[in-house]
């Protein structure tokens, strides 16, 4: 499997296809699901779990840097921070878990890149992910911005995620992963076994779908 790294390859064709409307300067991306997702300002109605959860599904994790016969995907990767979120605050909602899983989402588009990346890319980078958060909250029907104290509890869950994955499959011994990562609390326990690409697509689909229509029913009731 080819890794989505960076943001280039998906980014870089959008661009390519950029067409002037109302004097506007507009890239677009076409998903799979017949969707076309405006980069410069995506709308909630261009959003689909498929499309996430394919795209998410093909993206490394780790620059594809792991071993094993898959790389270990995004997808894959949400599901065990929310499982890992559930384990640090047991009595998260529905919607809040929701949140954990598409923590991640905006890589479906712009791909995963590692944080030195990030950090040199700055402000712009963070801005555009923002956007597609927002867009991606706003459709499934969660807050537009994670609340403060559910994000430090998301960070710290990706963290120690990142603990699991650099010490069982990305090469880092265990005083290097103490050091860049979080040690994972007592009593968690989590292997990481990279799934092929279209089982960690269903996975993911399979767990939204599941948060949906606990919240869904929340809010209808």
């Amino acid at each position: 499997m080819v890794a989505q790294a960076v943001w280039s390859d998906n980014l870089a064709r959008a661009v390519l296809k950029n067409s002037k409307t109302n004097g506007q300067n507009r890239a677009w991306q076409r998903m799979l699901s017949g969707r076309r997702l405006d980069l410069i300002d995506p709308s909630p109605l261009d959003i689909e779990i498929e499309d996430i959860a394919h795209g998410l599904a093909r993206v490394a994790r780790w620059n594809g840097q792991t071993t094993g016969d898959f790389a270990f995907s995004v997808a894959q990767h949400s599901l065990v921070v929310e499982q890992i979120c559930g384990f640090l605050k047991p009595n998260l909602s529905a919607q809040e878990r929701m949140m954990a899983l598409l923590h991640d989402a905006p890589e479906f588009v712009i791909g995963d890149m590692i944080s030195p990346f990030k950090n040199a890319l700055g402000v712009d980078y963070r801005v555009f992910e923002d956007k597609l958060e927002r867009a991606i909250h706003i459709r499934f029907g969660l807050p537009a911005k994670t609340p403060a104290p559910l994000k430090k509890l998301i960070k710290k869950a990706d963290r120690i995620c990142a603990w699991f994955e650099a010490t069982q499959i990305a090469g880092f011994s265990v005083t290097e992963a103490n050091a860049l990562f979080v040690k994972p609390p007592e009593g968690l326990e989590i292997e990481i076994a990279p799934l092929p690409p279209n089982l960690a697509q269903v996975e993911m689909v399979e767990r939204f779908d599941g948060l949906l229509r606990e919240y869904d029913g929340v809010v209808k009731g």
